[in-house]
Order: structure tokens, then C-alpha cells, then sequence
């Protein structure tokens, strides 16, 4: 009997590879949604009998669709696919009714040790899942889906190291002049003031900056997570800052070059600025920041008023390694 499967990401290169690494002999039918709205008016539909389900989403996330899918007893398995590595997160998933949950990116074997867990693998003699060309993956949304997993692994370390659950977005990715990076920087904060670091990295064909914008409002209860006396002298805050960035930046790159096959040699950190504006940071710096592919991630930390903007900012002569290292995901 046919299984009709429901993969459920925004990442169009999500989907493809969760639907290239089911089982070949799967006796399934695939239907796919690009947020939880659509995941849920798929399940109703009867397309979800099993659902591969990403948490970062736009319109409707994860948790969200989990709550609906409980609440109303809606007729589906489902398997939790997502970079949010973080435990909490695994917890509040099985919480919230999720048969399991899968760390991106994806292997063919994770997801066949689930099914047959379950007893929900049933193999047809003969019959395979057809390709999926129908999807098409383009430079942004593969970056896109690269950030998002490095992104969860940064945010894994840094929750572990503080015990706090860390919000995650949907990491924005985009080729910017600069004068549009000048908008996006200045659209990253609401904050009047904050202080800023960055770190060159360089690997073959790769290079760019990675910026840490940390609001300054966050100082004092970052400083009471990491058992520092007191935020209100410089060097406290200072050492706040790096320490911030050498997890997120240090875990964001390694995510970055695990998936990439390639590996990133990092300047030493320098702080760019301290309690000052956007502006005069873009000010002081916007010649060096050219044309580049931005990946904007903004971290926030559950239950304390901690947010940090982290960019990552390759050079316009990286685009050519990018998009051959991204070649094979693309096809």
C-alpha cells in the first residue's frame, strides 16, 4: 500500500536531499510544503501520513505544527529534520508529540534506521522513488541552507556553554552592493547602541569577514550567564565579546567547512567599535565591505535580553569557489 509522505522545509535544497535519501524501494507517494500552513493543509488532505518536518520556518514553524497536529489529533507520524541541534529542542519536539527527530544534513541510513524503529518502512520489489528534478536549487537557497545548519551547531555550543536555549531564525542570505549591506547592517538592530567585532577568514578560493554585532542592552546579563562580577567596565565587556564571538564565529565557520569539504584559517579577532551607532560603524569600515554574499543570522537567547547579530561577509571573488563547491547540490 502506498504511504503518501509529506516533506515539509523551506529550503528547496532541503527538500531535495530529504526526498533523494528516503528509501529507493519505498512504497511512497511525495508531496511537498514550503512552510507549516502548508504543511498542515497537506496533513488535512490526507498527503502526510508521515512527515519529514523542519522547525525554522517562515509563516508557520515546527513547534507550531506539532502543537496543531496534538491539539487536533491530526492523522500523522511525524520526524523532526532540523539544524536546531540544540537538546531543548529535541525535547520540546518529543513534547510535543514528534516520533523523532533527524540532525541535517541528512543521511540515507539515519532516516532508514528511523523508519524501520518504527515499523514504518515497507519495501516494495521493484518499485523506486522517482528523481526529483522538479526542484530547483539555486546559489541563494543552498547558502541559505549551509547557514542554517552551521547556524544550529554555533547556537548548540553556545547553549551548552550557558545552559540556555537559544532562538534561532531563518538565516537571510544575499548578494549585496554596498550600499545595500549599509541598509541591511543598519536593519539588523533596533538597538541605538552596539558594540561590534570581527574576524577575517580565508580558505582556497574563499575569503571574508565575520561580523559580531552584540547590542549593548545584552552586556549585563551575558556577563551574569558567563559568572563575571560585573558588565560595567571595559574589560568585562570586551571579554564578554570575544568570548561570544570565538562560539558562535569559531562553531558557525566549522559548520560552514564541514559541509563545504574545505577547511578556513581565522584572523585574530579585533573590535571594530564600542557603543556606537550603526551608522558610524558602516562609516568607519564601509570601504573594505564591497560587493559581497551575506549570510545575517540574528541569535537570541530565551528568557534574557541577549541578542547578537552575527554577518558573515565573503568577498565578490569568492562567488566562483562558492558556486562550484555547491555545484553537486545544485544539479
Amino acid at each position: 500500500m502506498t504511504i503518501p509522505i509529506l516533506i515539509c522545509d523551506d529550503s528547496a535544497l532541503a527538500r531535495k536531499q530529504m526526498a533523494r535519501t528516503l528509501p529507493k524501494d519505498w512504497d511512497v507517494e511525495i508531496s511537498y510544503a514550503t512552510n507549516g500552513a502548508e504543511g498542515i493543509e497537506a496533513i488535512r488532505a490526507g498527503k502526510g501520513e508521515v512527515v519529514f518536518l523542519d522547525l525554522n520556518m517562515p509563516v508557520m514553524d515546527g513547534y507550531e505544527v506539532l502543537q496543531i497536529v496534538q491539539q487536533q489529533d491530526l492523522p500523522a507520524l511525524i520526524i523532526v529534520v532540523s539544524g536546531d541541534i540544540q537538546i531543548k529542542a529535541h525535547e520540546r519536539v518529543k513534547a510535543l508529540g514528534a516520533l523523532d527527530f533527524i540532525q541535517k544534513p541528512v543521511s540515507a541510513d539515519s532516516i532508514s534506521n528511523i523508519l524501520q524503529e518504527y515499523g514504518i518502512l515497507t519495501l516494495t520489489q521493484g518499485k523506486e522513488i522517482e528523481d526529483t528534478p522538479m526542484i530547483k536549487v539555486d546559489l541563494r537557497d543552498a547558502c541559505q541552507e549551509i547557514a542554517n545548519i552551521a547556524m544550529g551547531q554555533a547556537a548548540d555550543l553556545l547553549a551548552k556553554l550557558l545552559d540556555v536555549f537559544v532562538l534561532l531564525p531563518i538565516p537571510n542570505v544575499n548578494v549585496l552592493e554596498v550600499s545595500e549591506l549599509t541598509m541591511a547592517l543598519k536593519a539588523t538592530t533596533e538597538s541605538s547602541q552596539v558594540s561590534a567585532l570581527c574576524q577575517g577568514f580565508i580558505g582556497a578560493g574563499i575569503a571574508g569577514e565575520a561580523l559580531l554585532l552584540f547590542h549593548d542592552s545584552s552586556f549585563e546579563d551575558m556577563a551574569k550567564l558567563m559568572k563575571l562580577d560585573t558588565a560595567k567596565d571595559t574589560s568585562t565587556q570586551v571579554e564578554v565579546m570575544m568570548d561570544t564571538g570565538n562560539v558562535l564565529i569559531g562553531a558557525f565557520l566549522n559548520g560552514i567547512s564541514e559541509q563545504l569539504d574545505m577547511s578556513f584559517s581565522q584572523s585574530h579577532p579585533v573590535v571594530l567599535g564600542r557603543h556606537c551607532t550603526v551608522n558610524d560603524l558602516i562609516n568607519d569600515n564601509s570601504e573594505k565591505w564591497q560587493r559581497t554574499l551575506a549570510m545575517e543570522i540574528n541569535y537570541r537567547i530565551e528568557d534574557y535580553n541577549i541578542q547578537c547579530d552575527l554577518l558573515l561577509l565573503f568577498t565578490e571573488d569568492s562567488l566562483p569557489t562558492l558556486n562550484f563547491k555547491l555545484g553537486y547540490l545544485l544539479d
